[in-house]
């Protein structure tokens, strides 16, 4: 159960609440691995464990998403995304929790190759209005596109509320500043202060969480988000925007440096959802020595990027580092041809 008072320092009238994760969620230290590497001793902040089916960091943000949905009298979430979209398919669960309906705007970018598999699976299984458009036509009307579900929703007498890619607005950031406290607390319960916390970034909204959050707790730690698409200097700008967003819709006073925005554009390989087979032994790795499964698109990529940064000494030998695992374990199993283990006959 997470607890909210410390948002009454924050803002003087917290935003809407509703619980949908389950938290605490845990800190572990890595031994095995981070003996391997020689280097800072690496900790992992099992935001996979959020819950089953509405596991990973999007839950955080959509529990204060959809509680604002539903106090503007809204019974239809909109959002948009990948066909393997974490997002969507925790807001397809949460949504049929909640007794709400969902319309998915979903971007294909395998051509005529689709399964109903991983997270799109699930979302069919949740009972959502799933509409799937190629990438040129996704990216260019996506605006639109969501535009044209809430009208149609509203036209047929519903109420419907549209969610950005990834819940990743100034609403959705309270989701990772709440989480900033917890794991400020994890990471006392044994006696330390992170160096570095590291997080995968896609659409911006879990860093800038941290970011504002862990300047919020006085804490002086770096959050350092590694990019999985775009470039260092466009998840500049977007976490800085949806922070100062954030401080201008629920007034807020107190100031985040620019500066404490950091991005690691090295390790996004071949584009969003592509990754290396660099990435997927990474993930192998990982499962076998700490069994903690990664996924290809985001927390497979970030954990690679921590591993090579840890290896060219840009963290200390001795400091604490803690990884956010942010799930992604529907979208892995989509991706499981990579491994090659249907070779395997037993």
């Amino acid at each position: 159960m997470a607890h909210l008072s410390h948002l009454n320092d924050i803002v003087s009238r917290p935003p809407p609440y509703t619980q949908i994760a389950q938290t605490p969620t845990p800190l572990q230290q890595l031994k095995r691995v981070s003996s391997e590497l020689n280097g800072p001793r690496i900790w992992i902040k099992r935001d996979d464990l959020t819950g089953s089916g509405l596991s990973g960091n999007k839950v955080r943000k959509l529990e204060f998403v959809i509680a604002q949905a539903i106090a503007d009298g809204c019974d239809t979430l909109i959002t948009c995304g990948g066909v393997q979209s974490n997002h969507c398919r925790a807001t397809a669960l949460a949504a049929a929790r909640l007794g709400l309906k969902v319309k998915l705007v979903l971007r294909n970018d395998l051509g005529d190759k689709l399964n109903a598999d991983g997270n799109l699976f699930l979302d069919f299984l949740a009972g959502a209005e799933v509409n799937i458009f190629p990438p040129r036509e996704y990216r260019k009307r996506l605006d639109h596109l969501l535009i044209d579900q809430k009208t149609l929703t509203d036209e047929a007498g519903g109420k419907g509320f549209i969610i950005p890619t990834g819940a990743s607005d100034e609403i959705g950031i309270w989701g990772y500043i709440n989480a900033s406290y917890e794991l400020q607390k994890n990471c006392e319960s044994f006696g330390f202060e992170p160096a570095s916390i590291v997080v995968a970034t896609g659409s911006g909204g879990t860093q800038a969480g941290l970011t504002a959050g862990i300047h919020l707790c006085g804490m002086g730690t770096e959050v350092l988000g590694i990019a999985v698409c775009d470039d260092e200097q466009y998840f500049k700008r977007k976490v800085s925007s949806d922070i100062k967003k954030w401080q201008q819709r629920y007034n807020i006073q107190k100031a985040i440096p620019a500066e404490k925005v950091r991005v690691n554009d090295h390790y996004i390989g071949p584009g969003y959802a592509k990754a290396e087979k660099e990435v997927f032994d990474t993930i192998s790795w990982l499962t076998q020595n700490e069994g903690i499964v990664l996924d290809p698109v985001y927390t497979g990529k970030a954990f690679h990027g921590l591993v090579k940064e840890i290896q060219r000494g840009s963290f200390r030998k001795g400091d604490d580092i803690v990884f956010v695992h942010t799930g992604g374990i529907f979208g892995l199993m989509a991706q499981r041809h990579s491994f090659g283990f249907e070779h395997k006959v037993l």
